[in-house]
């Protein structure tokens, strides 16, 4: 267990500079941000530090800029969105490790914010530079890391500032991030459902391992499922298939047992296509001039009947390609019985990534009892690897 924010005594933090690592990495296309749930998801730390006096110093990466400053990268167009969710103005550190930043954070007014300048214009900040990390840790005197989505990064904001400012601690984020996600590994309500799918098995290998042992069911979809079905030598056509992956999917087909269910069928395209005409087959039917792009009916039906069943289900990947229609079918069908489940009692817990976007997109987030913030650091955690950027943090 981490420490945490809520266990810090708050009459501590009035006139304090709190260093916050937030996770800033929203898309924006025009200058405008199109998705909004990385901000409003730090909203609850930020709230509390200024209703407790404290100084927010707020720092984050934002895309990938190639070793420095690109004004397509600068966090400065955030300012206006963050002000607009606060209700408060934002001041902007266009240099925060500059010998003259540490003074501007001491001068902010008790629970005013600041936003720093993309950490990743400084090449040190990726390779966890131990001095760019002592240049962040003097704008603060203490440190919470809410930026669960790049805790799986050493980074010099992630890794690096937590071992020299002290405290260090979990947001409110972070802390809600770790207590679902690690429940669900640890004591999960009972049948535990993992719903698995996305592009390519190779990328799940690692969390069916983990979770097999754990759950009562993996529930399998997306184009992963075809490597399944040709290590059972079935014809997929011009499906993707990861060819050097068939025997470790033979394999596991044989370790799991009845514990991984396959979809019984599929609906299938001459390509990929919105719009196109499609077909649908079971599973044994693939013509070789077609590929498979979602989970057929009876599939979403069974899947819906297991899901609903369930006291905890974890979902990582979509079903089909849920960004072209008609091929969003299986993804909404099974982000409604995940609805379902939860408005019945169960735990529902969305893996972040394409998961979230899809469960966002088809208007379910508000119903789950989590969506993650973080697709890769909560493929990690759940894989059971170390997050650096939690590893990081006092203990409890």
């Amino acid at each position: 267990m981490k420490r945490s924010l809520s266990a810090l005594d708050p009459a501590r933090l009035d006139g304090q500079r709190a260093l916050v690592r937030v996770d800033f990495n929203v898309p924006v296309k025009n200058g405008i941000v199109t998705d909004d749930t990385r901000l409003r998801a730090a909203l609850p730390t930020i709230r509390f530090l200024r209703a407790k006096g404290a100084r927010v110093v707020l720092c984050s990466h934002f895309g990938r800029p190639k070793g420095g400053p690109e004004p397509g990268y600068s966090l400065e167009q955030l300012i206006q969105p963050l002000e607009g969710l606060l209700g408060v103005p934002v001041m902007f550190i266009p240099d925060p490790v500059s010998d003259a930043a540490p003074a501007l954070t001491r001068r902010m007014t008790r629970g005013s914010v600041a936003l720093c300048e993309n950490t990743r214009f400084w090449p040190g900040e990726e390779a966890n530079d131990p001095a760019l990390a002592q240049r962040f840790a003097a704008l603060g005197d203490l440190y919470i890391n809410d930026a669960f989505g790049a805790a799986h990064r050493a980074h010099a904001t992630t890794e690096g500032v937590a071992r020299l400012l002290k405290p260090a601690v979990s947001g409110f984020l972070m802390e809600k991030e770790l207590k679902y996600l690690g429940e669900a590994l640890a004591d999960p309500k009972r049948p535990f459902v993992a719903v698995l799918g996305g592009a390519k098995v190779s990328g799940k290998m690692d969390l069916i391992e983990s979770l097999l042992p754990r759950v009562d069911q993996i529930l399998i979809g997306g184009a992963m499922a075809c490597t399944f079905f040709r290590a059972m030598g079935l014809e997929m056509g011009k499906s993707l298939v990861e060819e050097d992956r068939i025997e470790m999917a033979r394999a596991l087909i044989e370790r799991a047992g009845p514990k991984l269910v396959l979809p019984k069928g599929c609906v299938i395209a001459p390509e990929l296509r919105e719009g196109i005409t499609t077909m649908t087959v079971p599973r044994n039917k693939v013509p070789a001039s077609f590929a498979v792009f979602d989970i057929d009916p009876a599939t979403m039906r069974d899947y819906t009947q297991k899901i609903v069943a369930a006291g905890t289900v974890l979902w990582n990947g979509p079903m089909g390609v849920f960004e072209i229609p008609p091929f969003d079918a299986g993804t909404r069908a099974l982000a409604l019985a995940m609805a379902e489940a939860a408005a019945a009692g169960a735990i529902t817990i969305v893996g972040g990534g394409d998961s979230a976007a899809a469960i966002t997109q088809a208007g379910f987030a508000g119903k789950m009892t989590h969506v993650s913030t973080g697709g890769g650091a909560a493929l990690e955690f759940l894989e059971g690897k170390v997050l650096p950027g939690v590893a990081a943090l006092d203990d409890a």
